[in-house]
This record gives C-alpha cells, structure tokens and sequence, in this order.
C-alpha cells in the first residue's frame, strides 16, 4: 500500500511539474509577453477614456444644459477620439516596440514605425460614411474611419503589429540587406539606412497583400480579422462559460505559484478591454450597452482585492480566527489587499501549495462571475460604462464603472460576504493541518 501511495504521489507530482512547465513556456512566450507588456503602457489611456465618457454623460449633464451642454460635452468627445477612436492605432506601434526590445532588436522604435505604416497599408481604400441624416450612405476615398483605427480595429492591430515586427526583425538581420554608411555618419542616420531595404521589402508584402485583397475579393484585412478572428474569438472567450473556464485555469496556477495572468493576460485582457471599450462608446453616444464582461466587470465581481477575491480571506481571518501568525499575515495584507494587491496573501499566508485553501481560491473567480453576469443580464444592476484603474478600491470601484449605480455596490458587498463564508471552513480546516505539522515537527518519534 505504501508503495501504490509513494507511487501514485509521483505520478501526481509528475504531471504537475509537467503542467507548471507548459504553462510557464506558454505565459513566457515572447509574442504574448510582449502583448501584455503592450496593453499595460496603453492602459491609462483607457482609463482616461473612462474618466472622459463619465464626465459627459453624468457630471456636466447634472451641471448644464442644451446647447451649453452641447459645447462642454466636446471635451469627452475629443478624449474619446484621441484614445477610443484610435486604440487600434495605438496598440500597433506599442506592440512592434515590446517585440523588438523582448527579442534584443537593437532599433526596437524603427520595428514600432513599421508596425504602424504597415497597420496604415492594411486599411480600406475607401470607407462608407452616413450622410447629415443619418440614413444615406455615402462612399468615400482618402479618408479613415474612426470604425477601424478604433476598437473594432484593435485586433486587427495587435496582428498586424506582431506579424510586421516578427517579419521586420528577421529581415533586418540578414546582413546581405544592410546597407552601411561608415563609421562617419551619425548613428541615426546610420541606423535608418541600416533598415531601409528590410523595411521596404516588408511594406511590399503588406501593400502587396493589400491589392489582392481589393483586387480579388473586395475586402480588406482589418475587416477580415474582425470578422473572421476578432469576433469568434471573442464571442467564445466573453461568454459566461468560456469566462469561466479561462479564469478557473489561471487561479488554479496561481495555486502552483504561477501568476493568473499567464493565462488570464493573454487569453482575456485584450478582448475584455476590446468589450469595455465598446461599452464607453456606446455610452457616449447614448446607445445600447452591449457587453456585460468588461474589465471592470472582471474588477468588480471576479477579482475583488485581487486574485481568488483574498479579501474575504483576510476578513474571514480577522473575524473568526485565533491564530496569531494568520492575524498578522492578514493585518499586513490588509491594506494592500483594498487596492487589490494580494500577493502578500498568497505566498505569505500562504494560499501557494496549501490544498485547503486553493479550493476556494479556485472556486471564487467562478462564483463572482456567475453572480456579477445573471444579475447584469436580468438588469439587476447596470453594465459597465467606465474602466476605472485596477487598483481602485472595494465599493469605489463598482459605482464608478457603473457610472453611479449603487446596486452594483450591494452586489458586490454580497459576493464578498459570501467569499467570507466560502472561504471560512477552509481556512479553519488550513489551521488545523498548520497545527498537526508543527506538532509533527516538534516530536521527535513523528
């Protein structure tokens, strides 16, 4: 018996070092990494989006009126155009950058001015724009539509960035087509003519591509992989069920040491900021709300205080444990914890290899979406309109995103109460195998 436990705790242990080593390799990934590395220098500009769309539509409502409020409210709509209505063109060069400075390119903002002229190559000849009445449909050449350098073309800029800059960066270390000028020549200079035939080579693939597109199909790029990648993609990754399970995997390797947004990072964050984005603009416009998981969903219902919703960890313990070591750990976490900081929690507690309470920390993220999702669905409280910054605390946070619903402040109290709840019999149960070990450790005959 013995022997059929060591080995079955082998095998365990060799599946799980198996499965830790595959998702490092994959949340290593120099392409994702370099996406997330991308989102995270473009996200307050987001946010100031969100602080833009909620002055229009709340505070200088309250404050003005008519053709006043008509004047004012251009101060939301010109934030609007220059982070919404551009976010695909912002994604694109940011992306070239991260990708060239993660794979040691040494002209990293060359890869980033590629990334853009090639973003710009792809985009439609000619565009359709509403006439005055907003019925007629009126075609038009040499002009962009806010429809795809926007969010509906964010997609098709994160491809394109990563694409352009991986063919860039290949071309450019072929030293057959560098071009070089002497020592003489300043390093700038020396730099462009350096890349000047990989650039011109890889602008003719993408122009290239381009005329077969028009030529051949009548389409064009950006609108292909909204339509045939961003959307599917986002349809299934979006959905409750597909939610669900991304964000049960990445707690779960939170649970091996492994931080959430290995997964969560890649997989959701660029689609659910796709979805918050259509979200504020919809608002802005006083149209229908059309998503319900956004990032600030993510951030009110899913990861109160952080990842696996600690927070109600830390009241769990403060309320009903006597274990002075757990105490401090969750006074020192306590702070942090309302600005939804929890590794402190979750590797000094600690949550990392302790069975106990990786349940619960699994569970919760699918708790807190399931509740936040059915109650946004039958109108209980409101969607999210506003992406507000990360760190903003408990009770704050669902308020603002909702643009002042105080519902969804209820709401959010009762997922924490039940976090409470969920993660108390675990926590007492992780105190008594803490206890037995130190008993074990103690006695010499253990």
């Amino acid at each position: 018996m013995a022997s059929e436990s060591t080995s079955e705790k082998l095998e365990h242990n060799s599946f799980l070092d198996k499965f830790t080593k595959v998702s490092v390799t994959v949340g290593n990934w120099v392409y994702l990494r370099s996406l997330r590395d991308a989102f995270a220098v473009i996200l307050p500009v987001f946010i100031i989006a969100g602080l833009g769309t909620l002055l229009n539509n709340t505070v200088f409502v309250w404050l003005f009126k008519g053709a006043t409020l008509a004047k004012v409210q251009v101060f939301g709509n010109a934030i609007s155009n220059g982070t919404l209505n551009v976010a695909g063109v912002l994604v694109a060069p940011m992306i070239g950058f991260m990708l060239a400075r993660n794979k040691g390119f040494n002209n990293p903002i060359a890869a980033s001015a590629m990334s853009l002229a090639c973003l710009f190559i792809m985009m439609p000849g000619s565009i359709s724009l509403a006439g005055m009445n907003g019925k007629t449909m009126h075609t038009v050449t040499g002009g962009m539509s806010y429809l795809n350098t926007g969010t509906q073309g964010m997609f098709g800029g994160i491809i394109v960035g990563l694409v352009a800059t991986a063919i860039f960066i290949k071309l450019a270390g072929i030293k057959k087509l560098q071009i070089n000028l002497g020592e003489n020549v300043p390093p700038a200079v020396s730099q462009s003519f350096s890349v000047l035939i990989p650039a011109l080579i890889l602008m003719s693939i993408f122009a290239l591509i381009a005329a077969l597109l028009a030529g051949l199909f009548n389409a064009d790029l950006i609108n292909l992989i909204k339509d045939w990648i961003q959307e599917p993609l986002r349809g299934f990754n979006t959905s409750i069920v597909g939610f669900c399970v991304i964000y049960f995997c990445a707690n779960f390797l939170f649970t091996l040491g492994i931080h959430q947004t290995v997964i969560s990072g890649s997989l959701m964050d660029p689609l659910v900021l796709i979805n918050m984005n259509q979200n504020m603009l919809a608002y802005a416009h006083h149209a229908q709300i059309p998503n319900i998981i956004t990032t600030s969903f993510v951030s009110n219902y899913v990861l109160v205080g952080g990842s696996g919703s600690t927070i109600s960890l830390i009241i769990a313990i403060l309320l009903f444990s006597k274990v002075k070591a757990g105490r401090d750990v969750a006074k020192l976490s306590l702070a942090p914890g309302i600005f939804n900081i929890n590794e402190p929690m979750i590797f000094g507690y600690p949550i990392v290899f302790n069975l106990p309470l990786m349940i619960p920390f699994v569970l919760f993220p699918v708790i807190g979406a399931l509740m936040g999702y059915y109650a946004t669905l039958l109108g209980w409280v409101s969607r999210t309109v506003v992406l507000v910054p990360w760190t903003t605390p408990p009770l704050i946070g669902p308020y603002l995103s909702t643009a002042g619903d105080w519902r969804a402040v209820i709401l959010q109290v009762i997922i924490l109460a039940i976090g409470v709840f969920l993660y108390l019999p675990f926590m007492k149960i992780s105190e008594r195998v803490a206890a037995k070990q130190a008993e074990m450790n103690l006695d010499p005959k253990a």
